[in-house]
C-alpha cells in the first residue's frame, strides 16, 4: 500500500494531507507557516518521513485555461528545492489544482465553518481535496 501526502503550496502556509492506511480516503495533517518554522522544507521532509510517504502530490496551480503562469513557475522551483531534502525514494508528482480551494472553502462552509473561522484549515482543506482528486483518478496505487 503507497503512502501518500498532498501538498497545496503557498508563499506564507503550506497546507499538508495524507492517505489514509488502505489508500481511500485523504484526511488533513498539518498546516506549515512558513514564517514560524526554521525551514518548511525540513519540516515537510519530517512529516514524510514520520509518515513512512513514497509519494507525494503537490497541487500544480494551472490558469482556467489550462496554461501555466507564474504561480506554477513557483510550484515548481518549490518541487525542486523539495526533491533534494525528501527521503530517498519518495517521487513527487503534480496534480491540477484548479478550484481546489474553492471547493474546500464549500465543504468547510457546508459543515458550518464561516470564512472568518476557516482560515486556520483551508489549507489543510486545499490539500485534501488535491489528495483526494489524485486518489479518485489513480484507484490503482492500492
Amino acid at each position: 500500500m503507497r503512502r501518500l501526502l498532498g501538498i497545496d503550496y503557498g508563499q506564507a502556509r503550506i497546507g499538508v494531507a495524507g492517505s489514509d492506511e488502505i489508500g481511500l480516503m485523504a484526511h488533513p495533517v498539518e498546516t506549515v507557516h512558513v514564517r514560524q518554522v526554521a525551514d518548511p522544507l525540513v519540516r515537510l521532509a519530517e512529516i514524510c518521513e514520520q509518515r513512512r510517504v513514497d509519494l507525494v502530490v503537490v497541487g500544480m496551480p494551472f490558469r482556467m485555461d489550462g496554461t501555466e503562469g507564474t504561480a506554477a513557475e513557483k510550484v515548481g522551483s518549490f518541487i525542486k528545492k523539495l526533491r533534494k531534502v525528501l527521503p530517498e525514494g519518495v517521487e513527487i508528482v503534480t496534480h491540477d489544482e484548479r478550484l481546489t480551494t474553492v471547493e474546500a472553502q464549500a465543504q468547510l462552509h457546508a459543515a458550518g465553518r464561516t470564512v472568518k473561522n476557516s482560515r486556520d484549515v483551508i489549507d489543510q482543506a486545499a490539500a485534501v481535496v488535491i489528495l483526494q482528486h489524485y486518489m479518485d483518478a489513480h484507484p490503482d496505487l492500492g
